[in-house]
């Protein structure tokens, strides 16, 4: 005699067949075939939840990358994910600069930051944002992101500005007279609004404008950098999966 056989797992898994106890629903093979037929459908619309959004060469930005980095980088923020059709346009042009970027350290063979660099960044955050480690785990939660996929996004920013900083600094040179324009122009002027009793000394705030102004250079050669790789790469954006 035939064993008698029932559908396991949820409707978005694999159908899977098991035997069944015998107070069990037992399935006649007319009503089993019935059955996956019901679940076909579902299986359609499973297949097209995570959808190409933009491909990058041979790789591909996804619905549920974009989804992810808004989640992310609102977490890290502080503040509410925005999904409308122009944050997820901005943010699918973000992951693609990231992607161009990506191929640019694997040619090179850049290394990744150790897990031993990013986690006092991720010590210092949740010490910083939650009162405890509980509070930390259900903003998690309420945000809709894990516990790694924040690490990773850690990760990725401290590879970012090593790269850069390894990759354009040493063509930056900052001159005095760059220093003392800037500082006329915009240090000098916050200074005296900040401290209307003193009068601000371009020595004292001469190590920051340096960061400042090398920091700014290195992001526009970065941009520069951006624009000549994607006239390089072929990009095709699907704007059907950014609504």
């Amino acid at each position: 005699m035939g064993q008698t056989i029932v559908l396991c797992g949820l409707p978005y898994t694999r159908p899977r067949l098991c035997p069944v106890a015998d107070h069990e629903k037992r399935w006649s093979v007319p009503q089993l075939l019935l059955a996956l037929l019901a679940l076909l459908p579902l299986a359609a619309s499973a297949a097209i939840i995570d959808r190409i959004a933009v491909s990058v060469g041979n790789r591909v930005v996804t619905t549920l990358d974009v989804d992810r980095e808004i989640r992310v980088t609102a977490f890290l923020d502080g503040r509410k994910p925005d999904f409308g059709k122009a944050s997820k346009k901005a943010t699918a042009d973000r992951l693609v600069d990231q992607q161009l970027i990506r191929s640019e350290l694997e040619y090179s063979r850049y290394p990744a930051p150790s897990a031993a660099e990013i986690a006092p960044l991720l010590d210092e955050f949740k010490s910083k944002y939650f009162a405890s480690d509980a509070a930390y785990r259900q903003a998690l939660a309420d945000a809709g992101i894990t516990e790694q996929a924040l690490k990773d996004e850690l990760v990725w920013q401290r590879t970012l500005l090593s790269y850069i900083e390894v990759r354009f600094q040493p063509n930056i040179q900052v001159t005095d007279e760059d220093v003392r324009d800037y500082f006329d122009k915009v240090v000098a002027p916050a200074a005296r609004v900040a401290h209307p009793d003193q009068t601000p000394s371009i020595n004292q705030y001469r190590g920051q404008m340096e960061r400042t102004l090398t920091g700014q250079r290195e992001d526009e050669q970065l941009d520069v950098w951006l624009k000549d790789a994607r006239k390089r790469t072929a990009i095709v954006y699907h704007p059907e999966a950014l609504e």
